[in-house]
């Protein structure tokens, strides 16, 4: 492998997951063969196979796009179908890249990829400026609440490296952002094919005097990004080990979705409201003092209640909202459209419930950003505002609030295919 023998913790490290997204023929797939290439996360015999390859399509360059274009159509139409994930580090954190094509009829695969990403990545041609389908990705990524954006000025070498259409380019975008409600915006000219910005920074741009791609991917704050305030932790399965040694243990293993917990803190059990405090947890076979959001770990009460998969742990003085109906945004996953009065499973956290469509209340125009109360027909990469009702009560966060607790897919019961994933408003 060529990478670097750094001595860094690895298993400690932050990890910072975030999603590309672009038009076609932006460069997305040669801008993340480039980050692999540069930071010398990629294998020798990989290097041998694209240089060849590139020798053989008789191109000037290597073409790093190679790396990712993993589907034979893709490397034919030179574009990306489907989600390909990558992985890397460098000594200061952790990366997984969801690579997520541009086409409109692949917008299921963008939500998809960027669903659990911290930081959306958006190519501009600086040829070409903002298109309809930047704004179209801009809108997804304010949708899924992706709290850090970097809009990429990719082939800044093909407009002269000019520092006038870079701000130009920087403007347009500055005027889309108060109706996407965006936050952490950050702008970066590079040349993805030269390699100018993504890890070095040549003399090319000396106008520029911000951060490569690399050094914004790395100093990206992601610790505030979990929701930190509203303890949340979904029951995932019950620990009894079944022995003489450990007779009375039960504990309660799952993925903490918001706060922290600690031994002593005041708990219920959604959903049969019974209280408890926090005996011990564990985590990686160790007693800890305290876990946060985002951490695997297993809960002790100091009673024995009943609880099990698909309940939440919660404290006392803070619960989530408790309904069985509901309003949410889907987008549509399926060839087979939504059906009003529809019945689906609906999985939320660890619970899964049945669940009827009550009402479409309007369709998405995500080119528009308009909404449309009178087309109801919700068909394949759509995304529309519902009105859902469960057989019983589930319990939730407005997506807004928590992007784990606030979120669920529906599946079909008969065929068991993921028919569409939703944000609860």
């Amino acid at each position: 492998m060529v990478k670097n023998n750094e001595d860094f913790d690895y298993m400690n490290m932050d990890l910072l997951r975030f999603t590309t997204a672009g038009s076609v023929d932006d460069g997305k797939s040669t801008l993340i063969g480039r980050l692999l290439y540069d930071s010398k996360s990629i294998f020798e015999d990989q290097l041998d196979a694209i240089t060849l390859a590139s020798k053989r399509r008789g191109e000037e360059h290597i073409n790093l796009s190679l790396l990712t274009d993993g589907l034979k159509a893709e490397r034919e139409q030179g574009i990306t179908i489907d989600v390909a994930y990558r992985y890397f580090s460098t000594p200061k954190r952790k990366f997984i890249i969801a690579d997520t094509p541009g086409h409109i009829q692949y917008t299921r695969n963008m939500v998809t990829g960027a669903s659990t990403a911290n930081l959306a990545l958006i190519l501009v041609d600086a040829r070409n400026g903002v298109l309809e389908q930047t704004i179209r990705h801009a809108y997804i990524a304010s949708l899924l609440r992706i709290p850090h954006i970097i809009f990429c000025i990719n082939k800044m070498d093909l407009v002269e490296y000019k520092e006038e259409r870079y701000l130009q380019i920087c403007s347009h975008i500055q005027e889309l952002i108060p109706k996407l409600a965006l936050t952490d915006v950050n702008y970066i000219p590079v040349s993805a094919l030269l390699g100018d910005n993504i890890i070095h920074k040549f003399t090319s741009m000396l106008w520029y005097n911000g951060e490569t791609l690399l050094q914004r991917l790395e100093n990206t704050p992601v610790q505030k990004d979990h929701n930190q305030t509203d303890a949340r932790f979904p029951v995932q399965y019950i620990i009894r080990p079944h022995s003489t040694q450990f007779h009375d243990y039960r504990g309660y293993a799952g993925r903490i979705a918001g706060g922290f917990f600690k031994p002593g803190d005041d708990v219920v059990a959604m959903v049969s409201g019974i209280k408890s405090k926090i005996k011990t947890i564990e985590k990686d076979k160790k007693t800890v003092d305290i876990a946060y959001a985002s951490e695997s770990v297993s809960i002790t009460l100091e009673n024995d209640i009943d609880i099990s998969r698909g309940d939440m742990i919660v404290k006392c003085d803070n619960l989530p909202i408790t309904n069985n109906e509901t309003n949410a945004i889907i987008c549509w996953f399926n060839e087979r459209p939504l059906q009003l009065s529809g019945k689906y499973l609906l999985k939320h956290t660890t619970n899964d419930v049945k669940c009827i469509i009550k009402e479409i209340q309007f369709k998405m125009d995500i080119n528009s950003m308009e909404n449309d109360a009178f087309d109801k027909h919700i068909g394949m990469n759509d995304i529309a505002s519902i009105r859902i009702k469960t057989t019983k009560p589930i319990f939730f966060d407005s997506y807004n609030i928590n992007r784990i607790t606030g979120s669920f897919i529906l599946i079909d019961e008969a065929t068991n295919e993921t028919m569409g994933a939703g944000m609860i408003q």
